[in-house]
């Protein structure tokens, strides 16, 4: 049977919505965050057929890190992490109970610790804060792929 004939009466490959989410309530589940990121993007790519590139998945695995890190650190009670495929990029959210928003601090080379955020925007196609009815919700996105020159496609030169 071809794949036409086995997806018949689904939606395209291309439009299923990709997402996987967690609760995390303890420090060491920033491990876990960081596991559910790399095997989220190897299934994107095995089971999706989405090109996802070395590039991507450190990328990815950096701003779960550091996402995730901020909200256990700073916050009480759990956080919840969403990941979603939407238009050639993974959306990293990651919601925490505390609706103080956090602050990017001056880039600082003399300056040890709190470069997180700074991290993360740099790294990421888009960065945004939104505060919720409870907490504060902290979306990033990094795209999948590369061009062929190595460059992140959708990255705007600065």
């Amino acid at each position: 049977m071809d794949a036409a004939a086995q997806n018949e009466g689904q939606e395209p490959l291309a439009d299923r919505l990709i997402t996987a989410s967690a609760v995390f309530e303890g420090s060491a589940d920033i491990a876990e965050a960081r596991v559910l990121a790399r095997d989220f993007l190897t299934s994107v790519e095995a089971d999706h057929g989405l090109p996802v590139s070395a590039r991507a998945m450190g990328m990815v695995h950096l701003v779960v890190s550091e996402l995730v890190t901020n909200a256990r650190k700073y916050a009480p009670g759990p956080c919840r992490l969403d990941l979603e495929i939407s238009e050639g990029a993974v959306q990293i959210s990651v919601w925490d109970s505390d609706t103080t928003l956090p602050s990017v601090q001056a880039a600082d080379a003399e300056r040890v610790g709190q470069h997180g955020l700074e991290i993360v925007m740099a790294v990421s196609q888009t960065f945004c804060v939104h505060r919720e009815p409870v907490g504060k919700k902290i979306t990033a996105s990094v795209v999948l792929a590369d061009d062929p020159g190595g460059n992140a496609v959708g990255r705007q030169a600065m």
